[in-house]
């Protein structure tokens, strides 16, 4: 039977207490989100550091297994979202941003401009903020990788 957001984010809520909890962090969770599209966790605490890891790896590490956990009780589960001490939030703003930069130099210059190796979903958030950018396609390189790069070029008339 499926369940339903409140109840996946209660799982996921207490198996992520669990697993920091048995790796001695000092941690307080708080759900900011909770509805049928996405469940979004903020961890904080002295031990922040130890949790996002080197460039949100153990962010994202976490939030994978936490949505392969979501998925099995729920095949349509909502997007599972984790962040610690707003640093995916501040990330996220910062890519945007970088892309939106980018995006003018392509359009200034011609010249197109590709990114750094993004995971899927800061891809999407990518190919989204430039959607609406007159004169500017985006598209992501064909590979098997977890980590693509995105080429920002000039729309062909």
């Amino acid at each position: 039977m499926d369940k339903t957001p409140e109840q996946i984010n209660e799982i996921i809520t207490d198996f992520t207490g669990s697993i920091l909890r048995s790796l001695g962090f000092e941690h307080q969770i708080a759900t900011v989100r909770c509805d049928a599209e996405e469940i979004t966790l903020m961890i904080s605490g002295p031990d922040s550091r130890f949790i996002i890891g080197d460039g949100g790896s153990r962010l994202d590490d976490l939030q994978y297994l936490l949505n392969r956990i979501a998925v099995i009780h729920t095949p349509n589960a909502p997007r599972i979202r984790v962040d610690c001490d707003h640093y995916r939030e501040q990330l996220e703003q910062r890519i945007v941003s970088s892309a939106r930069q980018k995006a003018q130099q392509v359009l200034s210059s011609g010249v197109p401009q590709t990114l750094r190796p993004l995971n899927a979903y800061f891809r999407r958030l990518v190919h989204s903020a430039l959607a609406d950018m007159p004169g500017i396609v985006t598209k992501s390189e064909e590979s098997d990788a977890r980590y693509k790069r995105i080429t920002i070029s000039r729309e062909e008339a």
